[in-house]
């Protein structure tokens, strides 16, 4: 099938589950457009700060996008384009449309609090506690992926630079204008953060002069780049992340991801041209098979496709997002369907354009079925091959990746001020709203911001320093566990107001049982690793600290959720009898 039939299929699918599933599934809960907002009733100035629909249309959608649609579509096209295709077409209908847009609602109905309020509120204090705990697992693995990538990408630009190891060089590398534009896009942020809160301008023009900017960033970026090592780009990203996250959300977060919301459009806008551009002129051909097997060597096909592909379908990383940040900024219950369960759909489309981006380069990187090379370098390739270029230095490829590493960058921002958030929620009792309401000095140590945002950051940025291969793969079964509680934990709410909760059963089981089965799998590999290396040099590498934070990881994260699942299978119980 050609790349031009494939997108449009999807995009029909996409559009026709928004209007059908989307509205059945506002109409079921009760979407009240009368009804006050959190950002309303509780606005504070930090946190709690109405956006407008557009506004947060960017935040949300630059948040849960990140690296992940461009990252999982990519590897997992190893099974063939079908699978890849149906996978995000009808687990981002079904299964992540579901989970964003009830997150975001149930939050919004309750002061917009995280998932571990609404656990508590229905499963009980103990629930609420384990999902912390095991949501800030999840949020290492996020900010370690996301460090690990931003660094990367940036690194490279000192490796190559020959002449400069640090500062501002001239005929920069693809990396170090990627680097410079990224700084720059910072400043550029804080710039209308101001302008449109501080100095009153309206939304329009801010944006025209953030366009503006953006331009700008870009041509002195493709003049001017940055170059730093590795070690020192992570160091400064977590020190970014530290303070973006401390900040009031309208001076940092609100005004980036609403301007990268453009360039992540725009980078889809020049896909969706670039394909119809090669069915045209015949510039790139989709070369990516229909199916190559149940298995590959990423595994077999349950669970390693639905695990690998995770943002473009379904991520429990959506779900922290919605509570976390969005919710306190939602204007109106009526845009809830916008943002949760359209955004999750654009999202899935990104993943299908991702998808045929590899299909026009899939025999350089993909080799005897196994993916080779970096996924966002892979997608900037076959986009610029649509348009007949096909070396990477071109501004089509420079753009492109300039836009993975601008979201990778904003997950980062996102993901830092959840950790913020759930950490103090770990340690505050009953009645105590924040750190400083806490009765007992070690309790108010532990809950205060900058503490757990500076030890979530440390551990992160630690363990970016691994290998991407050795984070990406329990990330993703992770994130689609952290997907399947979520979405147990909403049903349950739903159950205890009264609303319909009967589309979450299918969702909820298969979740569960792909990720409870790849962690299962994890630990066993690692184990059999350890204990039956056949020569010294392989125990050596068996026993690497990568391989046994991957163990530690796995098996908490399993024995958390199965405790987790067993509490939710009671108080469905519980409403059962009720009923």
């Amino acid at each position: 099938m050609s790349a031009l039939l494939i997108i449009i299929a999807a995009i029909a699918l996409l559009f026709c589950g928004y209007v059908f599933y989307g509205s059945w599934l506002a109409k079921q809960w009760g979407i009240d457009p009368a009804r006050k907002t959190p950002a309303q009733e509780n606005a504070d100035g930090v946190d709690y700060v109405a956006a407008k629909p557009a506004v947060l249309m960017g935040h949300h959608f630059s948040s849960i996008a990140g690296a992940g649609p461009i990252n999982g579509p990519i590897q997992a096209a190893v099974f063939g384009w079908v699978p890849v295709f149906l996978w995000c077409v009808v687990g981002g209908i079904f299964f992540g449309g579901l989970q964003d847009f009830s997150s975001l609602f149930a939050s919004a109905r309750n002061e917009g609090k995280s998932v571990g309020e609404i656990i508590k509120a229905s499963m009980g204090k103990t629930s609420k506690k384990l999902f912390i705990l095991f949501a800030l697992l999840v949020l290492i693995l996020v900010i370690a992926s996301f460090v690990n990538v931003v660094a990367g990408t940036f690194a490279s630009a000192a490796n190559a630079a020959g002449q400069v190891a640090f500062g501002i060089v001239s005929n920069p590398t693809g990396p170090q204008t990627t680097a410079m534009i990224s700084l720059l896009f910072i400043v550029l942020a804080v710039v209308y953060g101001i302008l449109t809160n501080r100095l009153g301008l309206s939304t329009l023009p801010a944006t025209v002069i953030g366009l503006i900017g953006i331009v700008v960033a870009v041509v002195i970026g493709l003049n001017f780049g940055f170059a730093m090592s590795r070690t020192a780009w992570i160091v400064f990203i977590g020190v970014y992340i530290t303070v973006a996250s401390l900040v009031p959300v309208w001076i940092l977060l609100q005004p980036r991801d609403y301007l990268s919301s453009f360039l992540l459009y725009a980078m889809m806008a020049l896909a969706l041209v670039g394909i119809v551009v090669s069915a045209i002129t015949g510039a790139a051909t989709f070369e990516l098979p229909a199916f190559t097997g149940w298995s590959t060597k990423i595994g077999p096909m349950f669970p390693a496709l639905f695990i690998t592909v995770a943002c473009g379908a379904c991520s429990g990383f959506h779900s922290l997002i919605s509570t976390g940040t969005t919710s306190k900024q939602l204007d109106n219950e009526k845009n809830a369907k916008a943002i949760g369960y359209g955004s999750m759909l654009i999202e899935s489309a990104l993943g299908i354009i991702s998808l045929i981006a590899v299909g026009m380069v899939s025999k350089t990187f993909i080799v005897d079925g196994a993916f080779k090379g970096a996924p966002p370098v892979a997608f900037a390739q076959g986009i610029a091959k649509m348009f007949g270029y096909a070396d990477n230095n071109n501004a089509i490829y420079a753009l492109l990746t300039l836009a993975v590493s601008v979201f990778a960058l904003t997950s980062l921002d996102t993901g830092t001020r959840l950790s913020r958030f759930m950490f103090s929620e770990l340690f505050l009792k009953e009645g105590e709203a924040t750190y400083k309401d806490a009765k007992s000095p070690v309790r108010k140590f532990l809950a205060f911001p900058l503490f757990g945002t500076v030890l979530m950051v440390v551990i992160g940025c630690v363990l970016g320093g691994l290998q991407l291969s050795q984070i990406w793969g329990l990330f993703g079964a992770a994130n689609q566990l952290l997907a399947g509680i979520a979405l147990m934990a909403v049903a349950a709410w739903l159950g205890e107001v009264g609303k319909n909760n009967k589309m979450f059963i299918i969702p909820t089981i298969f979740m569960l049982g792909a990720t409870l089965t790849q962690l299962v799998r994890t630990i066993i590999t690692k184990v059999t690793a350890m204990t039956h290396a056949a020569t010294p040099e392989l125990a050596a590498k068996a026993f690497h600290w990568g391989n046994w934070f991957q163990l530690v990881f796995a098996s908490a994260m399993a024995i958390l959720a199965v405790v987790l699942v067993v509490e939710g299978a009671r108080t469905f119980s519980k409403q059962c009898k009720k009923n």
